[in-house]
């Protein structure tokens, strides 16, 4: 479900992005949408983590490697260190 949000910005602003949405065919609520999206994106570090281990998952797994492998892979390092 979305929702609405009312922001205060200067005319300037305004024009120049309502004049770069319609160059790019687009609305300026989807210009402000992508802006906010990309923004968290940048500052969201668990977001970024969750992302990371999603590609290491998958590109473990196909090298097949199982949790069996890792445990046994943990269970040695932890050995070595004691």
């Amino acid at each position: 479900m979305s929702t609405q949000m009312i922001i205060r910005i200067d005319n300037e602003v305004k024009s120049r992005l309502n004049k770069l949405a319609r160059m790019e065919g687009k609305t300026t609520s989807e210009m402000v949408r992508e802006l906010i999206e990309e923004r968290i994106k940048e500052r969201d570090i668990g977001a970024y983590v969750d992302g990371l281990w999603g590609r290491i998952g998958t590109k473990l797994k196909s090298k097949g490697v199982t949790p069996s492998t890792i445990n046994k892979a943990v269970k040695a390092s932890r050995k070595k260190q004691a």
